[in-house]
């Protein structure tokens, strides 16, 4: 007769201090790869406004970590992936745009930054329009798993107002955690977008 025998959990593990060099390694001065993944989603020939999204991402204490990883993805000008299961086809393609992006926060300040477009908005489950925004993928040390989250256009109040997902959230202060509040530089359009891990203000993140 067998006896019964029962797996035990494993040690849960975090991102630790070598995810940079694996997923993001010219951030840690490495350059072992061919082509690297990074924070500029467009070239010369994509079509849409040119933005900026820059921001930290902050512990409970209001503390910037520096050693974050962060990933974007997102829809094109006319709301449309850039992936070939993105069946609107109502909206065209953007060849010229990658829709995707990998970054770290800077070592010295915590600072991220993406450059891309401003993305359409999308159409989502039952044919409800979505805002226009910009998924997020954010992994560190401490966290055990990688983090949901999404950034809105301070400047898409009316679209944000009729947004599905946004609201699903009933209380306005914890929606307003997902909104990138609009910048005019002298470089161009910055949507400034500080994520806040846990704490008082902390950032709505999403079960995917």
């Amino acid at each position: 007769m067998l006896k019964n025998t029962y797996l035990l959990e494993t040690p849960s593990q975090t991102a630790g201090p070598y995810v940079h060099i694996g997923l993001a390694p010219s951030a840690a001065g490495f350059d072992i790869f061919e082509n690297n993944f990074g924070p500029v989603l467009t070239s010369a020939e994509t079509r849409g406004e040119r933005i900026r999204i820059e921001g930290r991402v902050l512990d409970g204490s209001g503390t910037p970590l520096r050693d974050v990883l962060l990933e974007v993805w997102q829809a094109n000008a006319a709301g449309r992936y850039q992936h070939p299961q993105d069946h609107q086809h109502d909206k065209n393609r953007d060849e010229h745009f990658r829709g995707w992006g990998r970054t770290c926060s800077d070592f010295a300040s915590g600072i991220y930054a993406f450059d891309t477009i401003k993305p359409g908005p999308v159409t989502g489950r039952d044919s409800k329009l979505m805002a226009p925004h910009v998924n997020l993928w954010i992994v560190a040390r401490g966290i055990n798993l990688g983090l949901h989250t999404r950034m809105y256009f301070s400047d898409e109040e009316s679209a944000n107002h009729a947004d599905p997902v946004l609201n699903l959230i009933e209380q306005e202060v914890r929606r307003n955690t997902l909104i990138g509040r609009r910048e005019n530089t002298p470089e161009g359009t910055l949507y400034r977008f500080d994520i806040v891990l846990q704490g008082e203000n902390e950032t709505v993140f999403f079960d995917v």
